[in-house]
Protein backbone atom coordinates (compact mmCIF):
# COMPACT_ATOMS: atom_id res chain seq x y z
CA UNK A 1 0.00 0.00 0.00
CA UNK A 2 1.17 3.77 -0.96
CA UNK A 3 -0.22 6.19 1.02
CA UNK A 4 0.94 10.49 0.90
CA UNK A 5 -0.59 13.10 3.03
CA UNK A 6 0.64 16.71 2.10
CA UNK A 7 1.12 19.37 4.81
CA UNK A 8 -0.04 22.33 3.11
CA UNK A 9 2.48 25.50 3.79
CA UNK A 10 4.78 23.75 6.05
CA UNK A 11 8.19 23.98 6.30
CA UNK A 12 10.64 21.86 7.99
CA UNK A 13 14.75 21.47 7.38
CA UNK A 14 16.24 18.70 5.67
CA UNK A 15 17.86 17.18 9.03
CA UNK A 16 14.65 17.48 10.64
CA UNK A 17 12.57 15.66 7.58
CA UNK A 18 15.42 12.64 7.57
CA UNK A 19 15.49 11.72 11.24
CA UNK A 20 11.88 11.79 11.26
CA UNK A 21 11.92 9.26 7.98
CA UNK A 22 14.11 7.08 9.69
CA UNK A 23 11.76 6.44 12.36
CA UNK A 24 8.69 5.68 9.99
CA UNK A 25 10.82 3.64 8.21
CA UNK A 26 11.80 1.30 11.05
CA UNK A 27 7.76 0.96 12.00
CA UNK A 28 6.54 -2.43 11.50
CA UNK A 29 4.97 -3.19 8.18
CA UNK A 30 6.81 -0.33 6.52
CA UNK A 31 9.08 -0.94 3.60
CA UNK A 32 9.71 2.62 2.84
CA UNK A 33 9.23 6.16 3.76
CA UNK A 34 10.33 9.80 3.33
CA UNK A 35 9.07 13.34 4.05
CA UNK A 36 10.35 15.85 1.56
CA UNK A 37 9.26 19.52 0.72
CA UNK A 38 7.40 19.13 -2.29
CA UNK A 39 9.92 21.03 -4.83
CA UNK A 40 9.60 19.89 -8.04
CA UNK A 41 13.38 18.41 -7.86
CA UNK A 42 12.31 16.49 -4.56
CA UNK A 43 8.45 15.38 -5.97
CA UNK A 44 10.98 13.49 -8.44
CA UNK A 45 13.18 11.89 -6.28
CA UNK A 46 10.08 9.74 -4.49
CA UNK A 47 8.17 9.67 -8.00
CA UNK A 48 11.50 7.38 -8.61
CA UNK A 49 11.49 5.86 -5.58
CA UNK A 50 7.91 4.86 -6.17
CA UNK A 51 7.01 6.83 -3.07
CA UNK A 52 5.11 9.33 -4.65
CA UNK A 53 1.38 9.03 -4.92
CA UNK A 54 -1.79 11.28 -6.63
CA UNK A 55 -2.14 12.98 -3.70
CA UNK A 56 1.58 13.75 -3.05
CA UNK A 57 1.69 15.14 -6.57
CA UNK A 58 -0.64 17.93 -6.04
CA UNK A 59 2.02 19.18 -3.51
CA UNK A 60 3.41 22.88 -3.91
CA UNK A 61 7.30 24.26 -2.94
CA UNK A 62 5.65 24.95 0.35
CA UNK A 63 4.07 22.12 1.68
CA UNK A 64 5.04 19.10 2.80
CA UNK A 65 4.59 15.26 1.49
CA UNK A 66 4.78 12.26 4.05
CA UNK A 67 5.22 9.36 1.65
CA UNK A 68 4.91 5.89 3.01
CA UNK A 69 4.89 2.28 1.60
CA UNK A 70 3.93 -1.02 2.96
CA UNK A 71 0.87 -3.31 4.74
CA UNK A 72 0.80 -0.24 7.45
CA UNK A 73 1.05 2.63 5.72
CA UNK A 74 -2.00 4.39 7.23
CA UNK A 75 -1.14 3.64 10.58
CA UNK A 76 2.13 4.89 9.78
CA UNK A 77 0.92 8.42 8.49
CA UNK A 78 -0.37 9.08 11.89
CA UNK A 79 2.73 8.18 13.04
CA UNK A 80 4.61 10.46 11.07
CA UNK A 81 2.32 13.58 12.51
CA UNK A 82 3.11 12.53 15.72
CA UNK A 83 6.69 12.49 15.52
CA UNK A 84 6.26 15.56 13.41
CA UNK A 85 4.16 17.00 16.50
CA UNK A 86 6.50 16.74 19.12
CA UNK A 87 8.44 19.43 20.89
CA UNK A 88 12.26 19.20 21.15
CA UNK A 89 13.06 18.90 24.96
CA UNK A 90 13.73 23.17 25.50
CA UNK A 91 17.06 24.78 26.52
CA UNK A 92 17.33 28.09 27.67
CA UNK A 93 20.19 29.78 25.31
CA UNK A 94 19.77 33.15 26.31
CA UNK A 95 18.78 34.25 22.69
CA UNK A 96 16.32 36.66 21.60
CA UNK A 97 14.19 35.96 18.80
CA UNK A 98 12.62 37.52 16.28
CA UNK A 99 10.15 36.96 13.32
CA UNK A 100 11.36 39.40 10.68
CA UNK A 101 14.63 41.25 9.58
CA UNK A 102 12.72 44.12 10.94
CA UNK A 103 12.07 42.79 14.47
CA UNK A 104 15.56 41.75 14.54
CA UNK A 105 16.51 45.05 14.08
CA UNK A 106 14.88 46.72 16.61
CA UNK A 107 16.44 44.47 19.06
CA UNK A 108 19.42 44.38 17.75
CA UNK A 109 19.64 48.04 16.47
CA UNK A 110 23.75 47.71 16.09
CA UNK A 111 23.33 44.47 13.96
CA UNK A 112 25.07 45.20 10.24
CA UNK A 113 25.16 41.56 9.03
CA UNK A 114 22.20 38.90 8.36
CA UNK A 115 22.96 36.11 7.56
CA UNK A 116 20.22 34.30 5.18
CA UNK A 117 18.71 30.07 5.59
CA UNK A 118 15.79 30.07 3.82
CA UNK A 119 14.63 27.96 1.05
CA UNK A 120 16.69 29.19 -2.28
CA UNK A 121 13.66 30.38 -3.80
CA UNK A 122 12.78 32.89 -1.36
CA UNK A 123 16.32 33.95 -0.61
CA UNK A 124 17.19 36.61 -2.72
CA UNK A 125 14.10 38.40 -1.24
CA UNK A 126 15.29 38.18 2.01
CA UNK A 127 18.85 39.12 1.33
CA UNK A 128 17.52 42.50 -0.56
CA UNK A 129 15.35 43.04 2.47
CA UNK A 130 18.48 43.32 4.66
CA UNK A 131 20.40 45.07 2.27
CA UNK A 132 17.99 47.59 1.76
CA UNK A 133 18.16 47.93 5.52
CA UNK A 134 21.95 48.88 5.66
CA UNK A 135 23.37 45.24 6.30
CA UNK A 136 26.03 42.84 5.06
CA UNK A 137 24.88 39.71 3.97
CA UNK A 138 25.58 35.95 3.85
CA UNK A 139 23.38 33.68 2.20
CA UNK A 140 24.17 30.51 3.00
CA UNK A 141 21.21 29.49 1.36
CA UNK A 142 21.37 27.71 -2.45
CA UNK A 143 19.49 26.62 -5.53
CA UNK A 144 19.57 31.00 -5.98
CA UNK A 145 19.17 32.27 -9.76
CA UNK A 146 22.63 33.59 -10.90
CA UNK A 147 20.43 36.60 -12.39
CA UNK A 148 19.49 36.82 -8.64
CA UNK A 149 23.20 36.76 -7.07
CA UNK A 150 24.43 39.38 -10.02
CA UNK A 151 21.51 41.76 -9.12
CA UNK A 152 22.41 41.45 -5.04
CA UNK A 153 26.00 42.45 -5.37
CA UNK A 154 25.76 45.24 -7.88
CA UNK A 155 23.09 46.62 -5.11
CA UNK A 156 25.47 45.82 -2.56
CA UNK A 157 28.05 47.87 -4.08
CA UNK A 158 25.99 50.89 -4.89
CA UNK A 159 25.54 50.55 -1.36
CA UNK A 160 29.10 49.92 -0.40
CA UNK A 161 27.80 46.68 1.74
CA UNK A 162 29.09 43.12 1.19
CA UNK A 163 27.21 40.04 -0.18
CA UNK A 164 28.91 36.32 0.75
CA UNK A 165 26.96 33.87 -1.44
CA UNK A 166 24.99 32.82 -2.31
CA UNK A 167 25.64 29.03 -1.59
CA UNK A 168 28.13 30.23 0.87
CA UNK A 169 28.64 27.87 4.03
CA UNK A 170 31.96 28.97 5.43
CA UNK A 171 33.02 32.59 7.50
CA UNK A 172 35.27 33.49 9.97
CA UNK A 173 34.17 37.57 11.08
CA UNK A 174 36.10 38.97 13.39
CA UNK A 175 36.71 35.41 15.21
CA UNK A 176 33.47 34.70 15.22
CA UNK A 177 32.79 31.41 13.28
CA UNK A 178 29.44 31.10 10.57
CA UNK A 179 27.93 27.97 9.17
CA UNK A 180 30.70 25.47 8.71
CA UNK A 181 33.27 26.81 10.62
CA UNK A 182 36.37 25.82 12.56
CA UNK A 183 37.72 27.17 15.80
CA UNK A 184 41.22 28.79 14.42
CA UNK A 185 43.25 31.46 16.40
CA UNK A 186 42.73 35.15 15.08
CA UNK A 187 45.65 36.35 13.47
CA UNK A 188 46.62 38.91 10.56
CA UNK A 189 45.94 36.46 7.46
CA UNK A 190 42.52 37.51 6.02
CA UNK A 191 41.06 34.76 3.46
CA UNK A 192 38.86 35.19 1.01
CA UNK A 193 37.53 32.53 -0.47
CA UNK A 194 34.84 31.09 -3.32
CA UNK A 195 34.65 27.74 -1.75
CA UNK A 196 33.82 26.96 2.06
CA UNK A 197 35.90 23.96 2.84
CA UNK A 198 38.76 25.78 0.73
CA UNK A 199 38.63 28.27 3.47
CA UNK A 200 38.18 25.70 6.14
CA UNK A 201 41.12 23.53 4.94
CA UNK A 202 43.19 26.83 4.56
CA UNK A 203 42.48 28.49 7.51
CA UNK A 204 43.31 25.14 9.80
CA UNK A 205 46.57 24.37 8.38
CA UNK A 206 47.28 28.23 8.95
CA UNK A 207 46.52 27.34 12.62
CA UNK A 208 48.30 24.04 12.16
CA UNK A 209 51.52 26.21 11.34
CA UNK A 210 51.33 28.59 14.72
CA UNK A 211 48.91 31.65 12.61
CA UNK A 212 45.92 33.10 13.26
CA UNK A 213 42.70 34.91 11.18
CA UNK A 214 41.72 37.72 10.53
CA UNK A 215 38.86 37.83 9.04
CA UNK A 216 37.46 34.67 6.07
CA UNK A 217 35.37 35.72 3.90
CA UNK A 218 33.30 33.31 2.01
CA UNK A 219 31.76 35.04 -1.41
CA UNK A 220 29.96 31.88 -3.10
CA UNK A 221 31.06 29.29 -5.69
CA UNK A 222 30.45 31.03 -8.26
CA UNK A 223 31.46 34.49 -7.82
CA UNK A 224 34.78 33.83 -10.01
CA UNK A 225 31.73 32.76 -12.95
CA UNK A 226 31.90 35.16 -16.13
CA UNK A 227 28.81 35.94 -15.08
CA UNK A 228 29.52 37.32 -11.86
CA UNK A 229 32.63 38.52 -12.29
CA UNK A 230 34.19 38.57 -8.63
CA UNK A 231 32.03 41.36 -7.49
CA UNK A 232 32.43 39.57 -3.82
CA UNK A 233 35.54 38.80 -4.03
CA UNK A 234 36.80 42.60 -5.32
CA UNK A 235 34.68 43.78 -2.75
CA UNK A 236 35.89 41.71 -0.25
CA UNK A 237 39.58 42.66 -0.53
CA UNK A 238 38.77 45.87 -0.30
CA UNK A 239 37.49 45.70 3.09
CA UNK A 240 40.54 43.68 3.85
CA UNK A 241 42.59 46.56 2.40
CA UNK A 242 40.66 49.11 4.89
CA UNK A 243 41.01 46.56 7.68
CA UNK A 244 43.88 47.59 10.19
CA UNK A 245 44.19 44.16 11.78
CA UNK A 246 44.67 42.43 8.10
CA UNK A 247 48.47 42.67 7.06
CA UNK A 248 48.39 39.37 4.89
CA UNK A 249 45.51 38.42 2.26
CA UNK A 250 44.93 34.80 1.18
CA UNK A 251 42.50 34.48 -1.83
CA UNK A 252 41.00 31.07 -2.65
CA UNK A 253 38.97 29.62 -6.11
CA UNK A 254 38.56 27.00 -8.03
CA UNK A 255 39.66 27.54 -11.48
CA UNK A 256 38.13 30.82 -12.63
CA UNK A 257 37.21 32.36 -15.41
CA UNK A 258 40.59 33.11 -17.33
CA UNK A 259 39.26 36.94 -18.28
CA UNK A 260 37.83 37.21 -14.07
CA UNK A 261 41.17 35.74 -12.82
CA UNK A 262 43.12 38.78 -14.21
CA UNK A 263 40.75 41.04 -12.89
CA UNK A 264 41.13 39.76 -9.67
CA UNK A 265 44.96 39.63 -10.16
CA UNK A 266 45.45 43.03 -11.10
CA UNK A 267 42.97 44.40 -8.11
CA UNK A 268 45.81 42.28 -5.73
CA UNK A 269 48.61 44.40 -7.80
CA UNK A 270 47.60 47.64 -6.46
CA UNK A 271 47.18 46.48 -2.74
CA UNK A 272 49.44 47.37 0.08
CA UNK A 273 49.57 43.89 1.73
CA UNK A 274 51.40 40.75 0.54
CA UNK A 275 49.25 38.52 -1.56
CA UNK A 276 49.12 35.03 -1.75
CA UNK A 277 46.96 33.68 -4.70
CA UNK A 278 45.56 29.71 -5.02
CA UNK A 279 43.36 29.65 -8.28
CA UNK A 280 43.41 25.53 -7.72
CA UNK A 281 45.33 24.14 -10.68
CA UNK A 282 46.83 27.31 -11.88
CA UNK A 283 50.61 26.51 -11.68
CA UNK A 284 49.97 23.65 -9.87
CA UNK A 285 48.55 25.80 -7.01
CA UNK A 286 47.12 23.71 -4.02
CA UNK A 287 45.29 25.17 -0.88
CA UNK A 288 47.91 23.60 0.91
CA UNK A 289 50.60 25.60 -0.52
CA UNK A 290 48.71 28.53 -0.14
CA UNK A 291 48.65 28.06 3.55
CA UNK A 292 52.68 27.09 3.71
CA UNK A 293 53.11 30.66 1.34
CA UNK A 294 51.18 32.73 3.53
CA UNK A 295 53.04 31.54 6.93
CA UNK A 296 56.81 30.93 5.13
CA UNK A 297 57.17 27.93 6.61
CA UNK A 298 56.22 24.02 5.63
CA UNK A 299 53.67 21.72 7.32
CA UNK A 300 55.33 18.78 8.69
CA UNK A 301 54.63 15.66 6.00
CA UNK A 302 54.13 12.25 8.64
CA UNK A 303 53.49 10.80 6.08
CA UNK A 304 52.03 6.96 6.11
CA UNK A 305 54.03 4.38 4.00
CA UNK A 306 51.06 1.79 3.00
CA UNK A 307 51.73 -1.09 0.41
CA UNK A 308 51.24 -0.33 -3.07
CA UNK A 309 47.49 -1.50 -4.48
CA UNK A 310 46.41 -2.21 -7.53
CA UNK A 311 43.43 -0.76 -9.67
CA UNK A 312 42.78 2.52 -9.38
CA UNK A 313 41.85 5.52 -6.78
CA UNK A 314 38.19 6.70 -5.92
CA UNK A 315 38.28 9.76 -3.94
CA UNK A 316 34.42 10.35 -1.78
CA UNK A 317 34.52 13.65 -0.92
CA UNK A 318 32.42 15.38 1.54
CA UNK A 319 34.05 18.84 0.41
CA UNK A 320 33.32 20.33 -3.26
CA UNK A 321 37.03 22.33 -3.80
CA UNK A 322 38.52 19.65 -1.45
CA UNK A 323 37.07 16.85 -4.28
CA UNK A 324 38.60 19.07 -6.87
CA UNK A 325 41.55 19.70 -5.43
CA UNK A 326 42.07 15.95 -5.33
CA UNK A 327 41.05 15.23 -8.77
CA UNK A 328 43.56 17.72 -10.15
CA UNK A 329 46.21 15.89 -8.04
CA UNK A 330 45.03 12.04 -9.33
CA UNK A 331 44.98 13.22 -12.66
CA UNK A 332 44.44 9.83 -14.56
CA UNK A 333 45.24 7.60 -11.41
CA UNK A 334 41.39 7.90 -10.21
CA UNK A 335 38.43 9.99 -9.85
CA UNK A 336 36.82 12.13 -7.37
CA UNK A 337 32.91 12.16 -6.29
CA UNK A 338 31.81 15.43 -5.08
CA UNK A 339 28.62 14.06 -2.52
CA UNK A 340 27.82 17.55 -1.75
CA UNK A 341 26.54 18.23 -5.10
CA UNK A 342 23.11 19.19 -5.56
CA UNK A 343 23.35 16.09 -7.44
CA UNK A 344 23.28 13.88 -3.94
CA UNK A 345 21.73 16.15 -1.84
CA UNK A 346 18.50 17.13 -3.81
CA UNK A 347 16.36 16.06 -0.25
CA UNK A 348 18.59 15.29 1.90
CA UNK A 349 21.38 16.87 4.24
CA UNK A 350 24.45 17.78 2.99
CA UNK A 351 27.36 14.65 3.99
CA UNK A 352 29.32 16.88 5.89
CA UNK A 353 25.99 17.21 8.42
CA UNK A 354 24.87 13.29 7.37
CA UNK A 355 28.17 11.34 6.44
CA UNK A 356 25.95 8.43 6.45
CA UNK A 357 25.01 9.55 2.44
CA UNK A 358 29.28 8.76 2.12
CA UNK A 359 28.42 5.03 3.24
CA UNK A 360 25.64 4.16 0.51
CA UNK A 361 28.93 4.75 -2.11
CA UNK A 362 31.85 3.38 0.56
CA UNK A 363 30.00 -0.27 0.37
CA UNK A 364 29.40 -0.34 -3.25
CA UNK A 365 33.19 0.76 -3.93
CA UNK A 366 34.78 -2.27 -1.50
CA UNK A 367 32.99 -4.92 -3.83
CA UNK A 368 34.94 -3.35 -7.12
CA UNK A 369 37.70 -5.18 -7.79
CA UNK A 370 38.96 -2.06 -9.69
CA UNK A 371 39.03 0.50 -7.13
CA UNK A 372 42.47 -0.02 -5.12
CA UNK A 373 42.69 2.86 -3.36
CA UNK A 374 39.77 4.79 -1.11
CA UNK A 375 40.11 8.50 -0.64
CA UNK A 376 38.44 10.56 1.72
CA UNK A 377 37.97 14.01 3.66
CA UNK A 378 36.89 14.57 6.74
CA UNK A 379 35.69 18.00 8.09
CA UNK A 380 35.18 19.07 11.64
CA UNK A 381 33.81 22.42 13.01
CA UNK A 382 30.71 24.11 13.90
CA UNK A 383 27.84 22.56 11.45
CA UNK A 384 29.13 19.10 10.96
CA UNK A 385 28.35 15.72 12.18
CA UNK A 386 29.70 15.57 15.69
CA UNK A 387 31.24 11.91 14.73
CA UNK A 388 32.20 12.04 11.35
CA UNK A 389 35.15 9.65 12.15
CA UNK A 390 32.91 7.06 13.56
CA UNK A 391 30.52 6.73 10.91
CA UNK A 392 33.29 6.14 8.40
CA UNK A 393 35.02 3.96 10.45
CA UNK A 394 31.73 2.30 10.40
CA UNK A 395 31.34 2.35 6.65
CA UNK A 396 34.64 0.55 6.42
CA UNK A 397 34.16 -2.35 8.78
CA UNK A 398 35.69 -5.45 7.35
CA UNK A 399 37.40 -3.65 4.55
CA UNK A 400 40.22 -4.75 2.51
CA UNK A 401 41.12 -1.95 0.28
CA UNK A 402 43.96 0.95 1.45
CA UNK A 403 42.13 3.72 2.76
CA UNK A 404 44.06 7.14 3.07
CA UNK A 405 41.95 10.31 4.34
CA UNK A 406 43.03 13.61 5.67
CA UNK A 407 41.02 15.85 8.43
CA UNK A 408 40.29 19.77 7.88
CA UNK A 409 39.89 20.95 11.85
CA UNK A 410 41.61 21.90 14.71
CA UNK A 411 42.05 20.34 18.16
CA UNK A 412 39.23 23.03 19.70
CA UNK A 413 36.86 21.85 17.16
CA UNK A 414 33.64 19.81 18.89
CA UNK A 415 35.07 16.77 17.35
CA UNK A 416 38.32 17.22 18.73
CA UNK A 417 41.13 16.63 15.76
CA UNK A 418 43.57 14.42 17.47
CA UNK A 419 39.82 12.06 18.59
CA UNK A 420 38.72 12.02 14.80
CA UNK A 421 42.35 11.07 13.73
CA UNK A 422 42.43 8.31 16.29
CA UNK A 423 38.75 6.53 15.18
CA UNK A 424 40.30 6.74 11.79
CA UNK A 425 43.98 5.00 12.60
CA UNK A 426 42.12 2.42 14.74
CA UNK A 427 40.26 1.88 11.57
CA UNK A 428 42.94 0.90 9.58
CA UNK A 429 42.70 4.29 7.59
CA UNK A 430 46.25 6.13 6.46
CA UNK A 431 46.29 9.90 8.12
CA UNK A 432 47.66 12.19 5.88
CA UNK A 433 48.76 16.06 7.12
CA UNK A 434 46.46 17.35 4.38
CA UNK A 435 43.94 16.64 1.54
CA UNK A 436 46.70 17.67 -0.92
CA UNK A 437 48.99 15.49 0.54
CA UNK A 438 46.60 12.86 0.88
CA UNK A 439 45.79 13.11 -2.97
CA UNK A 440 49.46 12.64 -3.97
CA UNK A 441 50.01 10.04 -1.91
CA UNK A 442 47.24 7.67 -3.38
CA UNK A 443 48.55 8.53 -6.64
CA UNK A 444 51.91 7.31 -5.81
CA UNK A 445 50.36 3.89 -4.80
CA UNK A 446 48.69 3.12 -7.87
CA UNK A 447 51.03 4.70 -10.53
Amino acid sequence: MLANRVERGRYLDSVALMRVSRRVSALPGIEAASLMIGTPSNKALLRDAGLLSADGETAEPNDLIIAVRGAEASKALDAALAMLAEKPAQRSTGLRTASSVRRALELEPQANLALISVPGAFAAQEARSALERGLNVMIFSDNVAIEDEVALKRLAKERDLLVMGPDCGTALIGGAPLAFANVVPQGEIGIVSASGTGLQEVSCLIARLGGGVSHGIGVGGRDLDERVGALGMLAAIDLLDADPSTKMLVLVSKPPSPRVAKVVLERVQRSKKRAVVCFLGSNGSTLTEAAEEAMGKKLAADMPSPARAKGRVLGLYCGGTLAAEAEILLGDAGDCIDLGDDEFTRGRPHPMIEPELRNEHVRKALADPAIGVLLFDLVLGFGAHADPAGVLAEGLTGSRKIAIASVTGTEQDPQGLHRQIATLRAAGVHIAPSNAYAARLARSLVS
